[in-house]
């Protein structure tokens, strides 16, 4: 995989729908969703213009599961609503190990010397569940959850400035895709089937008048109402060494070591939503919590005072 400058325009619609000669979500879609995948190894290799990482996993299973995350009748791993003229469907992906390096490239922005990044974690898994439209199978919605149990990370202060310079080089390539993906979102709202279009039911509280059948009650329960990627670590141990070469004759001739932190964090989560709304509702999060509301308050205030102050101009 290489980072690109410019984001790429979208997919559209589904090549598994096209191969089989139809345009919308029918019997090709629901057989390649059925499918146990099962990889011995697999490995990625990430190229950017200032790192190159690569990310091995080994016993990669992936197969649908219901709302409730569990193997179950095939049937049951998806929920159709043909009122609203969408599918939820619901995966999961589980390996025994990863492994992730990253190092510097010759020709990027990074120090001439660097210590590559290197992180090894034991078992984990990945939750996705997608929205998608029957009519041409393009994704509405997705949630992503990252699940890791007991992780021990070690870092050196090289290995920390690194990581952080790799973040700041992708962050450039991110903004432009979610800048790509904000300006086409009211296009997909225009062409979503005659039904409630998904940013209308966002806006709808959970406590809105239920669907007359037990299908639209069903598929509510499950819905994802934006996009959205979570990380969950059971127990985290962070150990931040000190690897400084300036020093280290220095220290040697005076006895002395370099310092240590020892960071220990237990069910660590990280939450982010980034199509969300300044001023929206926020009951659908999954850590929601009555405290968020005197938040709601504050950015719906600001947004009244932006928005007055543009009327004005």
């Amino acid at each position: 995989m290489r980072t690109c400058e410019e984001p790429r325009p979208p997919n559209g619609q589904s090549p598994i729908a096209l191969a089989a000669g139809q345009s919308e979500y029918g019997f090709a879609e629901k057989v390649v969703e059925g499918m146990f995948i099962v990889v011995n190894s697999i490995t990625i290799k990430i190229h950017s213009k200032a790192f190159h990482a690569s990310f091995e996993l080994w016993q990669l299973q992936g197969y649908s599961v219901n709302p409730n995350w569990q193997q179950s009748d095939l049937r049951l791993t998806r929920i159709t609503d043909p009122q609203r003229g969408e599918v939820l469907t619901f995966k999961e992906l589980t390996w025994q190990t990863l492994r992730i390096e990253a190092d510097a490239t010759d020709n990027g922005d990074q120090d001439p010397v660097t210590t590559p990044l290197r992180l090894i974690t034991n078992q984990g898994r990945i939750q996705i569940s997608l929205k998608r439209r029957t009519k041409d199978c393009n994704v509405v919605a997705s949630k992503l959850m990252f699940l890791l149990d007991d992780l021990l990370w070690v870092l050196t202060d090289s290995q920390l400035k690194a990581m952080m310079k790799y973040a700041e080089s992708l962050s450039e390539a991110m903004e432009k895709s979610a800048q790509q993906r904000k300006s086409l979102a009211p296009e997909s709202v225009q062409v979503t089937p005659p039904a409630p279009s998904a940013q209308q039911s966002w806006a709808q509280p959970f406590g809105g008048s239920p669907s007359p059948s037990s299908i639209g009650q069903y598929f509510d329960k499950h819905d994802m109402k934006e996009s959205s990627y979570h990380l969950l670590i059971s127990r985290l141990d962070l150990h931040i060494c000190d690897d400084s070469h300036a020093r280290e004759a220095g220290a040697l001739k005076h006895g002395m070591l370099g310092g240590a932190i020892q960071l220990t964090f237990r069910r660590m989560a990280f939450d982010y939503y980034p199509f969300h709304r300044a001023g929206d509702a926020c009951k659908h999060w999954v850590r929601y919590s009555e405290a968020m509301e005197t938040r709601g308050q504050w950015a719906r205030k600001l947004v009244s005072e932006f928005q007055s102050k543009i009327e004005k101009l």
